[in-house]
């Protein structure tokens, strides 16, 4: 079972799935693919460098909304079960039921007080896989992983796509209030006729059912969009000087190539994807030889967040967790 409360990322680890990197190692007389695969991975990280604080932001950001969707009650409810498995390994029957009693009350309340309710969040973690690759490397694994399955390799198709992924996933684990009031109930009864054994099955057992529901933002699209606020603020600015013209562009250049991160590794459907290097290309005529203006980025922005919306309800399905050992 996981444990009980919420847990926020520490600093060091934000910032490193933030894209904090080291840069590859130099190649004496590489071979032109090996010096383009080795300049679009470079990009992809002075892309990274550039947002690493606001990702970080963003990631404490998502950790904290989801903690504020505990509830109290639940989290001691399921403390209280907690502590009735150890009383029973102990043989303190009573102080069981007791603490058995004290997390029905408590769960009651939760159903009292909103009757609609069927999961009951009581804890909240945030894990980040990043991953620092060309859009080739990408490319090629996904060659190789369909390869691999229209030969019936299952397993090893498996494994490579179980690489292609970057991405916060913010956890939040729930009792299902449906199932899991009734089945600790179901178990004093249990103890009362001394069959202990039985009553902590069914305790691991409920426990077992606790559901974990998981809402995916791909870094790449996140990426993007800071870097567009970014260049947004330098694209609003009258008499840019060649510095700021030449950031602009760099900013631009980096939110497509996140862009293009995302579209290999599937966060969005092909023909988006066509849509936003459009909206680029657009905002770069704009901006071109110094002109200047608000609303150019309006279209993108909008478009990006309901991309990161709708990878957020593709991934919001729940999965049953089990408990520890």
């Amino acid at each position: 079972m996981k444990e009980a409360g919420s847990r926020l990322l520490p600093l060091a680890a934000m910032l490193a799935l933030a894209g904090i990197v080291a840069q590859p190692p130099v190649v004496a007389a590489a071979s032109a693919p090996v010096k383009s695969a080795m300049k679009t991975v470079a990009n992809q990280q002075n892309g990274n460098a550039t947002v690493k604080h606001s990702v970080a932001a963003a990631a404490s950001k998502a950790a904290e909304q989801g903690r504020s969707t505990v509830i109290k009650e639940a989290v001691t409810a399921l403390a209280d079960v907690d502590k009735a498995l150890i009383l029973l390994d102990k043989g303190k029957k009573k102080e069981a039921l007791d603490a058995l009693a004290e997390a029905t009350g408590k769960l009651e309340l939760v159903v009292a007080r909103d009757p609609s309710l069927t999961l009951a969040p009581v804890a909240v973690h945030v894990t980040a896989k990043d991953l620092i690759a060309s859009v080739d490397t990408i490319d090629e694994a996904v060659e190789r992983a369909r390869k691999y399955l229209s030969d019936g390799e299952v397993q090893k198709a498996r494994v490579v796509l179980a690489n292609l992924a970057s991405e916060l996933v913010v956890t939040v684990t729930n009792i299902p209030l449906g199932t899991f009031p009734a089945a600790i109930k179901a178990v004093s009864p249990l103890i009362d006729q001394g069959k202990i054994g039985e009553a902590k099955a069914a305790l691991v057992t409920a426990l077992s059912t606790l559901v974990d529901v998981d809402t995916v933002i791909p870094l790449p699209v996140l990426r993007a969009e800071l870097l567009l606020e970014k260049a947004e603020a330098l694209a609003e600015k009258r008499d840019r000087s060649d510095a700021q013209d030449e950031s602009l562009a760099i900013l631009l250049s980096q939110a497509r190539y996140q862009l293009k991160i995302a579209k290999a590794l599937g966060y969005g459907k092909k023909s988006d994807f066509r849509d936003y290097y459009r909206m680029i290309d657009e905002i770069q005529e704009k901006t071109h030889n110094g002109g200047f203006g608000t609303g150019f980025f309006d279209k993108i922005k909008a478009k990006l967040k309901a991309l990161t919306e709708t990878n957020a309800k593709a991934s919001g399905s729940p999965s049953v967790q089990h408990p520890k050992k």
